[in-house]
């Protein structure tokens, strides 16, 4: 191989590593901000089902006093 070609392919390299270090850099933030958003729907999910068990307990002690 010539000095020209290897420096060509060389550079290739060097522009796959850098390319494919940025991209594993970028899968961990993004699998960061997941964690974090199915954490932050657990939260939600949990707030969620507390709010309409209470709406459900209101609504019964309303039927209750109804009937008395």
């Amino acid at each position: 191989m010539t000095d020209q070609l290897l420096q060509t392919l060389e550079s290739k390299l060097e522009q796959l590593l850098t390319r494919c270090n940025r991209l594993q850099e970028e899968n961990q933030a993004y699998r960061a901000k997941e964690t974090e958003w199915q954490q932050e729907r657990t939260r939600l999910v949990e707030k969620n089902e507390l709010a309409r068990n209470r709406v459900e307990a209101m609504i019964t002690r309303l039927k209750s006093l109804e009937t008395d």
